[in-house]
């Protein structure tokens, strides 16, 4: 009988404001995992991004980057069970191609971009288990609307759209481990104590399948 994988690493994906730090904290305290939380309070490039998406997008994607790349060590190196609150393949397979097809990458920055991305992407191991919460562009925009981040009121419809797309075809395409959908349109987790059971039931199956 083949020995069953022992679990690691956990990561959330998801649009701008399907929940992944809502999730993030709840199944990290349900499971007793260790939290790796997106640095958005201190990222130095997120509200000139949004001021000016074309100048700042490139640095911005490279610190987003860089600082997931750091996550990924400290995962690998530590003997603690992770869960990650998003992805270091959000950024290369969704953000960064959104930004260059609406022209708000150069064609320079991209390539670089995607080159430096693949490179490291042969030094890292993807997540034993990735959760994917899928929604749709008006209940992005209305968790969007209840967290009032300032820097998050310029974002526009399109560009959640897009990216949405983006993600998609990303998941339907996705065979680096296994991967676990949730639909946020249809389970409200935050706010229902019966669809949050279901998440974590949902979880539990997964986590449990992998030992």
């Amino acid at each position: 009988m083949a020995k069953k994988q022992t679990i690691k690493h956990i990561a959330i994906a998801g649009n701008i404001g399907a929940g992944k730090t809502t999730l993030t904290k709840i199944l990290a305290k349900h499971f007793n995992w260790s939290p790796h939380y997106e640095d958005v309070e201190n990222n130095p490039y997120l509200n000139d991004f949004y001021n000016d998406m074309h100048r700042w997008s490139f640095n911005l994607q490279i610190y987003f980057l860089n600082s997931r790349l750091k996550q990924l060590v400290e995962i690998q190196r530590g003997n603690q069970v992770v869960i990650q609150d998003r992805t270091i393949y959000e950024d290369a397979y969704i953000f960064a191609p959104n930004l260059h097809e609406m022209q708000l990458m150069s064609k320079r920055d991209f390539e670089n971009y995607k080159n430096f991305f693949e490179t490291l992407k042969s030094m890292v191991n993807p997540p034993d288990l990735l959760i994917y919460l899928k929604a749709s562009v008006p209940t992005l925009v209305g968790q969007i609307q209840k967290r009032g981040r300032e820097y998050e009121e310029n974002i526009r419809l399109d560009y959640l759209k897009r990216l949405n797309e983006y993600y998609n075809n990303w998941l339907d395409k996705y065979e680096d481990g296994r991967l676990l959908v949730i639909d946020i349109d249809k389970i409200n987790y935050a706010d229902n104590k019966d669809d949050l059971a279901k998440v974590i039931d949902m979880v539990n199956a997964e986590v449990n399948g992998l030992f």
